[in-house]
């Protein structure tokens, strides 16, 4: 007798709109295209679409993407979409709509975290649709519909290592889950791997592997990440995975240069670190930064361009014109490379207030950065500050979309500013947002002057109100300061490039105005006072500090560098 089959399901792709022929004509396109690797289940209505869904959730099926039509007499589509994640919380969500209602979908974003909207027609769907449900189901594909992904991360709230980590996988696009160590499940993972609570965190992997206290390097070699260049020449050498330093490592792959990429953390910058980009062109539904910055370094490597983390440049020797420049790496190596382009961006300033300082100048100073206090968003998962009073230090568009994020789970998020409004460092749609947000509250003129503890970690802020000079202390689980940036520049103190009273890189015309140039023609637009040396993105002086120009930047600078190996 032979018995039932072993093989597993197709996933389902469910598509539900309440007129037949566009049900038909939806359920066709995608039965074409993914009909031998997903199922392609199709109602037409909402009611109907949700008992299909309590059936395949009973017998163990799994939904990858959901197709909804927004007009629909019994239940909208939003309506729909919003139930269906009680089913499958983790299926990508399409919303179709006509033109005119492509108000409803913007406002969906925030009901149900839409992925995406398609209007129709989709024809031509190898232009319209595929696409679109490609990007999607590559996204599921990443994490499935799994309650607990495979690898465990096990960590302590108040332990700034296990922050880093937490970061550094998120920031790379890798499926875990994090769990307390104080919790039931975290000492249960503890007993399990013979360990204890003292060198968190813990990381499990879907093998089974335990690393404990896992470095960067280590972390690396789990996603299959290179921490080492393959040569010893390079015709360019980008410094920096920010959105400038990949747009360039792109096109630099893209056009034939033997092109590498060196970051010392993990590619993104502080763009990587953004919970939604909302204003870059060609997303209308915004996009993470990390999930914009890990398709560009897979763009990139797809090209060629090798990517190197975990490595940081710490001293950049400059020769003479045509001659190969040296990259010095934190582990003694260096490579050459004919040149190079910095994109080594900014890093956020620090406050001056007891407790906030990274490096105390007093050792006996209390450090609460990673314990309480985090500079840049702070959570991977919005679900980390649930339930918490989260103050946000900051009013441009970084610490408006943080406020925004965290907002989703904590109990309270409030913002502080220095200045009078929002409106003066913030894009208005951003403001607009956040006064409707019920738990937001801003608050102006009121700064930071000193932090309360708790057991070595933040709980409440002393508050100054400028315009009363009064006090105030408030209870505080976590702050988020994004006050500022100071350039990633001090590594090339010995190099001689030429940079402003800020520390930040003069390129182009700027260097004309400061001694150094000895050649007979003018600098590159991009070019810094050393030839053959380019500068990209926030590390320039009198740079826009936007994420588009930061991309045009990386690949303008790629043009000067063709232009200089030309004459070279």
């Amino acid at each position: 007798m032979t018995g039932p089959s072993l093989e597993p399901r197709k996933p389902a792709i469910l598509t539900v709109d309440d007129d037949p022929a566009v049900s038909r004509a939806v359920a066709r396109d995608l039965r074409r295209h993914y009909g031998e690797r997903y199922r392609i289940v199709r109602a037409e209505s909402g009611p109907d679409a949700l008992e299909t869904l309590k059936e395949l959730k009973l017998r163990g099926d799994t939904v990858a993407v959901f197709v909804a039509d927004y007009r629909m007499p019994q239940m909208s589509g939003i309506e729909f979409l919003e139930k269906a994640m009680d089913f499958f919380p983790l299926a990508r969500r399409v919303l179709l709509t006509a033109y005119a209602d492509t108000h409803a979908a913007i406002d969906a974003i925030n009901v149900v975290d839409l992925d995406q909207y398609l209007l129709k027609p989709w024809d031509p769907p190898e232009e319209k649709l595929y696409p679109v449900i490609d990007g999607l189901l590559e996204g599921w594909r990443a994490v499935g519909d799994r309650a607990m992904p495979y690898t465990k991360v096990i960590v302590h709230r108040y332990n700034e290592r296990s922050w880093e980590v937490r970061q550094f996988l998120a920031r790379n696009q890798y499926s875990f889950r994090a769990v307390n160590a104080d919790e039931p499940k975290g000492r249960q993972l503890l007993e399990a791997a013979g360990l204890d609570d003292s060198r968190l965190p813990v990381v499990i992997t879907e093998k089974g592997e335990t690393l404990v206290a896992p470095s960067n390097v280590e972390l690396a070699a789990l996603l299959g990440l290179s921490t080492s260049p393959q040569l010893e020449m390079y015709d360019l050498a980008v410094i920096g995975g920010g959105p400038a330093g990949l747009a360039a490592a792109v096109y630099g792959a893209s056009e034939g240069l033997k092109t590498v990429l060196i970051e010392k953390a993990s590619t993104g910058g502080q763009a990587g670190r953004s919970s939604k980009i909302e204003n870059y062109l060609g997303f209308p539904l915004g996009v993470s930064g990390a999930e914009l910055t890990t398709s560009a370094r897979r763009q990139a490597e797809r090209f060629g361009a090798e990517v190197i983390t975990t490595q940081e440049a710490g001293k950049l020797g400059v020769n003479g014109v045509g001659a190969a420049h040296s990259i010095h790496l934190n582990d003694g190596n260096a490579i050459g490379a004919r040149a190079v382009i910095l994109a080594t961006g900014v890093a956020y300033r620090e406050l001056e207030v007891t407790g906030c300082r990274a490096t105390p100048k007093d050792p006996d100073e209390a450090n609460f950065v990673g314990r309480g206090v985090y500079y840049g968003a702070s959570v991977s998962d919005n679900t980390e500050c649930a339930g918490e009073d989260v103050y946000i230090v900051g009013g441009a568009n970084s610490a408006g979309q943080a406020a925004m994020f965290m907002s989703q789970t904590a109990k309270s998020v409030t913002m502080l500013i220095r200045g009078s409004s929002l409106e003066a460092g913030m894009s208005q749609y951003l403001v607009d947002r956040i006064i409707r947000t019920d738990n937001i509250t801003v608050r102006t003129c009121t700064e930071v002057v000193d932090t309360v503890a708790e057991d070595d970690h933040l709980s409440g802020l002393v508050l100054l109100d400028r315009r009363t000079n009064e006090t105030e202390t408030v209870s505080c689980d976590r702050m988020c300061c994004f006050i500022g940036a100071t350039p990633r520049t001090d590594w090339l103190e010995e190099s001689g490039i030429a940079r402003d009273d800020y520390g930040f890189v003069l390129s182009g015309p700027d260097v004309m105005k400061v001694s150094g140039w000895t050649l007979d023609r003018p600098p590159h637009h991009l070019e810094t006072s050393v030839p053959g040396v380019f500068v990209a993105g926030d590390v320039r002086s009198d740079s826009a500090k936007r994420v588009a120009a930061a991309v045009g930047e990386g690949s303008m600078a790629v043009m000067l560098v063709h232009r200089y190996l030309a004459e070279a």
